[in-house]
Formats: structure tokens, sequence, C-alpha cells
């Protein structure tokens, strides 16, 4: 495949055309966002940044667990909804604090298979479920989740604050497996010690308190390349990246590692002098991380290697979220 090829693929990801619905849902709140003043960040980062009146603030997220997983897994349903309402936290810098949930099914051996998941998920990470609500009366399996979390106001890591000059870092938790129930799943987490699972995702706090990254999110369904879209089109930046220098595990296809959701991935920003010491704390914690590339003002996403470059995206024309 050539580069040209890739691009268009990773562009036309349904991990990435499933978020362009966002633009026109956000644009609906648009003539009542400015009333709510205690909300510091809303639409467009992995959660909402509330002020609550001292040096801390919470932080707020909801993810809803992908059809075709609900129904191919109830367990791993359950599971990966704490592990992604988990990592929207940390990816903040933040620790998370609680959780809730909206079930729906017909089915009790389903639903008691989710719950399940969902027990194992607290196990793993130390993160209660506090509560939800149940439709015990529909003709279908779904499941959403709801995250609380604190972190200190001046450490939060947000999207919208990559700048020209940044360089580009990815970090992934490289023990890991492709999921059974998905090729675009890369599980890290379920056959791990509950200790290092927790050591790994709060990584993001430490970097956060040392204020080493200018930007940051953690990598979710649409992909390496994709979530580095999303950061830069919330930031109104463009990005250059070297496909040569992302670490990929070796027994899994290139282009389906670029559309993988990784479990334990980031994607963080950076001023030059601050990378390597940001690398060495991913890298003490087990999470190989390195820099692929650097934020520009073009507002183009491109990738290039030895047989050379392609446009992924142009936020001049294109959209991801629109937000």
């Amino acid at each position: 495949m050539n580069i040209e090829e890739l691009a268009a693929n990773l562009r036309n990801f349904e991990g990435v055309t499933r978020k362009k619905p966002i633009a026109d849902i956000v644009s609906i709140f648009e003539t009542v966002r400015s009333e709510y003043g205690e909300v510091i960040d809303d639409f467009g980062d992995d959660a909402a940044v509330i002020d609550i009146g001292t040096d801390e603030v919470i932080l707020f997220a909801a993810d809803a667990i992908w059809g075709r997983i609900v129904n191919k897994s109830p367990w791993w349903t359950g599971y990966t909804s704490v592990v992604v309402n988990v990592n929207d936290i940390s990816a903040m810098g933040g620790r998370p604090l609680a959780m809730v949930n909206v079930m729906a099914s017909s089915d009790l051996e389903s639903t008691e298979e989710i719950m399940r998941g969902i027990r194992d998920g607290i196990k793993k990470f130390g993160v209660p479920m506090v509560g939800g609500h149940m439709h015990p009366d529909t003709p279908y399996n779904s499941l959403a989740v709801s995250i609380i979390g604190i972190a200190k106001k001046d450490c939060v890591i947000r999207s919208d604050s990559a700048k020209p000059g940044d360089v580009v870092i990815v970090a992934y938790d490289m023990d890991g497996r492709v999921g059974r129930n998905s090729p675009y799943s890369w599980d890290t987490t379920s056959f791990k010690d509950a200790d290092i699972v927790r050591e790994r995702f709060m990584v993001m706090q430490k970097i956060g308190e040392k204020k080493l990254v200018t930007s940051g999110k953690d990598i979710s369904n649409p992909g390496t390349i994709g979530t580095l879209g999303m950061l830069c089109e919330v930031s109104e930046v463009g990005a250059s990246v070297d496909l040569r220098k992302i670490p990929r595990p070796d027994n899994v296809d290139f282009e389906q590692w670029l559309e993988i959701y990784p479990a334990t991935g980031y994607i963080v920003t950076a001023k030059t002098e601050n990378a390597a010491e940001c690398i060495e704390i991913f890298e003490s914690k087990g999470i190989k991380a390195a820099v692929i590339g650097e934020i520009n003002d073009s507002r183009l996403i491109d990738i290039y290697d030895e047989n050379g470059k392609a446009i992924v995206f142009d936020f001049k024309n294109d959209t991801i979220t629109g937000i």
C-alpha cells in the first residue's frame, strides 16, 4: 500500500467518520453555553472541566459502548466501559472518583454478564460504580457510563492548547494483545495485576503536575492519527508525522495499529525542552513513548516516510468533530 492510500484509509476509517455528527449536536447548545460560568472547558475535550471555587476542579465525562461490541460480548462491554471512562479522566491529568451507568436490555443473562464486566473493571482500576438506571424492557442491549474525577486546576491537560513548534509524542502500553471482540481494540489491562494497571493509568497525572505537556488526549476510537487530528482540530493547528517513529508491535499490521484503540495510549504535545523528561516518565511506568512529529500552523495533518508524504486531514475543508 502506498502512502496516499494509507492516508485515505485513515481519513475514511469508521472510527473517524462516526464522529462527524458531533458538530451538529454541539451547535444546538451554542446559545446557552455561556450561561454556565463554572464551566472552564466542555465540548471537544475528553472531559468537561468544572470550577468548584478551589484550587481543584471536577472532571466530568461519559462514554457509551459501540453497539457491535455490546452485541458480541456483554462481559467485554461492561469491562471496557470502565476502561474508556477512566482513560478520559486520566488523560486530562485527573484522578477518577466514581461512575454511574445507564443500562438497557430485555435479556437478563446479558445484563448480568455486562454487570460482571463492570465489576471486574472496578476491581482492576479501583474506581467505584455508585449508581445508575436500568431499562429492563428494551428490544436491544446498550450501556452508557458517566464518570467524575478531580484534578489540580493549574495542572489540567486540555486538547485545545497545542501550539506551533510543539513536538508530538505518542505513548502506548505495548504489553497487550488484539481484542477478541474487535480487530480495532488492544487489550492492555484485563490480564495484568491491578497494581500495575493503576500505576500506568495515573501516569498522566504526574505529567500534568510537572507541567511537561502543552496538550493531550487519550487515543480513542479514531486511532492514533485520528486522535491527533481531533486534538489539532480544536487547537486550530496542523501536524506533520513521521510514520517511521511510531512504536508498533511486531505482530500487528501497521494500518490496523494506527486505527486501533490501544486502551492505554496517549497523544501529547510538548515544548522541545520538555520532551525527554515526558518520555522518561512514560517509560518509567512501562509505557513506550516517542516523538513522532511536530505541530505547525498549516491546519493540515500529514504523514510521511521514506517513500513520500500525504495529507490525511485538511481542516480548511475537512472536519472530524467540527468543534
